[in-house]
């Protein structure tokens, strides 16, 4: 599938797999600019806006979608339910009437703490299914949609659909209908309620008929507003200025500062006039992939242009076999993770979830990303994740340049290659400033007990950041000192470089780290003489120390495909000197 040059689209690309040996292209053709895939919604209109007084917009009032429910609803069998609390949490769920009764005791922290479940779902990819219950709260309650994900780790979605809240007024029965489009074929899916921190204790809920049947598709009602998922972020004028998020209308303070109001699915933007007479564009991102990958195999996507998107440019589990190739990848991330209470905000350039093995990812240009530019990792039981290659690769403004973990010890890792990759200035994007947790890393390295074996980090420039270039005080000695972290160039003359084995080292300790943690040879530590960073410009001056110093590793272009090595040895970097 080729896209045009020039042009662009919003929305969400789920790609079809391929076949062994045989790829399923995502291209571009024509001349021009890459083709763009925008994962956000246009609020450039003055009519977009509703002035709410007092400096305050919002996006107003959304149409209500009609509610389709089948004459045979009441013939369809009632789903079973099941609880599960973690974190803290407590409730009952008793069988009842037509239906269950959820008594809750204790709330839990997050939403993953108290989970209610309908499993045991047949889906298929291409499928629409429609979920129908009755519902009842004895307290007002925005109930949260319920997701149709796999029902182990790495506990993929399936759906591309939104999955909006409900308003349930306390003691009156409220009629659910939720609709998805699967993207996998599974005998035993599920539906997940994540109620944890959202249900007070002493609250009951009554659920009665919960069915999940196959439907047409369309029935599915058209969507009521382009918001009807989380905005993660707005990009102002393309950049690089952007909006501040928020967690309620009352934080709105400053110009810029915006708030998704989840239940009316609108937001809110503190501005002295029509936002649109202030900035020309108004791109509000939304939380999902640009490229929702989940499950897929035997793909390339190459010459594409992805920016926008509030969850990854590429994302999703269960995923082998792909090549990510001549991408651009900008203003990523932001959207809210998790929901209220915890608000945990997230968002990689390109990121492999869960079992991965495969994967090269080579002559990108990443930046201006909430986490990561690049990772691959996991949180599930015996899982692997294998032959994964990132490569001339060019990353610059994003919190972290290369994120790795992988739990837990069951698990492994094995030949994962970070080589001849350019990263500047770890932690100067849009999304520092709004962070609960600033990092800025080149590296970082969270705790991953799993085994790890033919792990390489060779032959990278690492210049700038804020917080430490290498990150990995969770990371157990020994499986730091698995890692060969070889021939890279490192500069950072204020702070601390690195982070590791219970300490700190500036970059004139670098050679104490080195002798001390045994798996770092051939470092430098020097200013790298880019050609004009402050242009984007990150190719290598001639007299770059870089230049010649790095390992022979067998890769035989740089990030403009000319051939490598063009002297007496490969350049450290994305670009060899001509």
């Amino acid at each position: 599938m080729l896209f045009r040059r020039g042009d662009m689209w919003r929305g969400q690309l789920v790609p079809r797999s391929g076949a062994e040996g045989a790829y399923v292209l995502y291209g571009a053709w024509g001349e021009g600019p890459k083709p763009q895939l925008r994962g956000s919604a246009a609020k450039d209109l003055d009519t977009d806006w509703r002035d709410e007084g007092d400096g305050l917009w919002s996006t107003g009032d959304p149409p209500a979608p009609p509610l389709v429910v089948p004459a045979e609803w009441e013939a369809f069998e009632a789903r079973q339910l099941w609880i599960h609390n973690e974190g803290g949490a407590a409730s009952n769920l008793v069988p009842q009437g037509a239906g269950y009764r959820l008594d809750t005791t204790a709330a839990g922290g997050a939403g993953n703490h108290q989970q209610l479940i309908a499993r045991d779902l047949p889906v298929v990819a291409g499928g629409t299914y429609r979920l129908v219950a009755r519902v009842r709260s004895s307290t007002d309650l925005l109930l949260p949609g319920a997701r149709l994900m796999q029902t182990g780790s790495p506990w993929t979605g399936y759906s591309s659909l939104p999955e909006p809240a409900v308003r349930l007024a306390a003691g009156e029965w409220t009629l659910v209908v939720q609709y998805y489009q699967s993207h996998t074929t599974d005998t035993n899916a599920r539906l997940t309620w994540s109620l944890g921190g959202l249900v007070p204790a002493g609250n009951r809920l009554d659920f009665e008929r919960v069915t999940f049947e196959p439907c047409d598709p369309a029935d599915v009602p058209g969507v009521a507003t382009d918001l009807s998922i989380d905005v993660g972020n707005i990009i102002f004028d393309g950049g690089p200025r952007c909006g501040v998020k928020r967690w309620k209308v009352e934080d709105l303070v400053d110009e810029g500062d915006y708030w998704y109001d989840r239940e009316n699915q609108r937001v809110w933007l503190r501005c002295a006039v029509n936002p649109t007479a202030r900035w020309q564009s108004l791109e509000l991102a939304l939380r999902r992939h640009i490229i929702d990958q989940s499950g897929r195999s035997w793909v390339i996507y190459e010459n594409l242009d992805l920016r926008y998107g509030a969850a990854h440019g590429i994302g999703g589990g269960s995923v082998h076999h792909t090549i990510s190739r001549d991408l651009d990848i900008s203003y990523i991330g932001g959207g809210d993770q998790t929901g209220p209470p915890r608000h945990v905000r997230f968002g990689n350039g390109i990121e492999y979830w869960g079992e991965a093995s495969d994967h090269l990812v080579e002559r990108c240009r990443i930046w201006e990303v909430y986490d990561a530019a690049l990772t691959n990792q996991s949180n599930g039981d015996a899982t692997p994740q294998t032959d994964i290659i990132y490569r001339n690769n060019i990353i610059w403004n994003c919190e972290y340049s290369f994120e790795y973990w992988n739990r837990p010890e069951t698990s492994h890792t094995d030949n994962v290659q970070f080589i001849h990759n350019t990263c500047y200035n770890a932690g100067y994007g849009w999304g520092h400033g709004q962070r609960p947790d600033p990092g800025g890393r080149h590296l970082c390295f969270y705790a991953g007990p799993a085994p790890v074996s033919n792990f390489l980090v060779a032959n990278n420039v690492f210049v700038g950041c804020t917080n430490n270039a290498l990150y990995a005080p969770q990371l157990a000695p020994e499986i730091l000192k698995s890692m060969r972290i070889e021939r890279n160039l490192w500069w950072q003359p204020e702070g601390n470089l690195i982070w590791a084995l219970e300490k700190y080292y500036t970059q004139d300790q670098f050679d104490a780290y080195q002798a001390e943690v045994g798996n770092a040879p051939g470092n430098l530590v020097a200013e790298a003489r880019l050609v004009d960073q402050a242009a984007l410009d990150f190719r290598l001056a001639a007299d770059s120390p870089a230049v010649d110093a790095g390992l022979e590793l067998g890769v035989t272009e740089d990030f403009g495909q000319a051939a490598r090595p063009a002297g007496a040895g490969p350049d450290i970097g994305s670009w060899e000197v001509r």
